[in-house]
């Protein structure tokens, strides 16, 4: 008797566009986020090295962000919203100007993230869903997760909301490490310590980002 065929979680034709392989993004959309912060830096007149005493990151990353060598991670992003005392959306996927967004499948916006000091290893990809809203506080992300076992603990303000979508994830927060399949979902206050990557291969996740 033939083995049965394991089902998939959800309609896979359906949501082929939001779980499979999220190509890498164009220079000028990768980009953003350090053209961004800079902006941002400079328009309220502080150097790096005072960026790097109210974030306490190292000044030379913060130099290698700012030229686009290194993508920080989304926990990074949160951190120098506050200090620049700017929305975290408005780094993420700029300003917005509507009071609601529908995001078709081929408008959502791709953005490669990165935490390596010298930007090597890439943990994951995001497609941004309602970059369009203004004065946001949160930020629902399509996301595919890379396999990341050593990876550093992230800590910051606000609230995460995960679904896997696809793959399985592993979740790691203050102590316990839980695996989370398809269907599967958490939410914690990000400043429990917390790292979330693909257990093996690539796994796609929907998160919304709330920043406190």
């Amino acid at each position: 008797m033939a083995e049965e065929t394991k089902k998939p979680y959800m309609n896979v034709d359906f949501f082929e566009d939001l779980t499979g392989d999220i190509e890498t993004p164009k220079a000028a959309g990768v980009e953003d986020v350090g053209v961004r912060v800079r902006r941002l830096r400079e328009e309220k007149g502080i150097s790096l090295g005072e960026l790097s005493q109210l974030t306490g990151f190292d000044k030379n990353l913060l130099s290698d962000i700012e030229s686009n060598k290194v993508q920080p991670q989304l926990g990074t992003v949160i951190k120098l919203s506050k200090a620049l005392d700017s929305a975290f959306g408005r780094i993420v996927s700029g300003v917005g100007d509507k009071l609601y967004s529908i995001t078709r499948r081929g408008e959502q916006k791709t953005v490669s993230r990165s935490t390596g000091s010298k930007g090597s290893q890439k943990l994951y990809t995001y497609k941004a869903l309602a970059p369009e809203v203004k004065g946001r506080h949160m930020e629902a992300l399509i996301v595919q997760l890379e396999e990341n076992p050593e990876g550093d603990m992230s800590v910051h303000d606000g609230e995460e909301f995960i679904h896997v979508l696809d793959g399985t994830a592993s979740l790691k927060i203050g102590s316990e490490v839980f695996e989370l399949e398809p269907g599967d979902s958490v939410y914690y206050l990000s400043t429990t310590p917390h790292l979330i990557a693909s257990k093996e291969g690539k796994t796609t996740i929907l998160a919304v980002l709330y920043e406190g």
